[in-house]
């Protein structure tokens, strides 16, 4: 199995929007994806609480998939490519990590 981590910290503001509202608009895209994605076998999204230090990240996403190969389709996905480009619009950072286990 693989696992796909990743952290965003978000803007103060960015598409007309808070910071809050545009996590909860990103939570909802990447969890929509669930839907639309065939090779995502499991999927969490999470918003850090709001009072949470400034130097931590705004938002988390797990997936999980059966091969390499799944993930490549999942991120070069029209639907996820779609979410990314929004998330880059609103992002001042982000992290990954991506591993196998068993």
């Amino acid at each position: 199995m693989i696992k796909h981590v990743v952290f965003f910290r978000l803007l103060d503001e960015a598409e007309g929007k808070t910071k809050a509202e545009n996590a909860r608009l990103i939570r909802d895209g990447l969890l929509a994806l669930r839907d639309k994605i065939d090779v995502l076998r499991s999927e969490e999204v999470g918003i850090n609480i709001p009072n949470a230090p400034r130097t931590d990240y705004d938002l988390c996403l797990t997936c999980t998939f059966d091969r390499w190969e799944d993930l490549d389709t999942y991120q070069f996905h029209p639907e996820h490519q779609r979410v990314a480009a929004y998330i880059g619009r609103c992002k001042s950072s982000r992290a990954a990590v991506d591993y196998e286990y068993e």
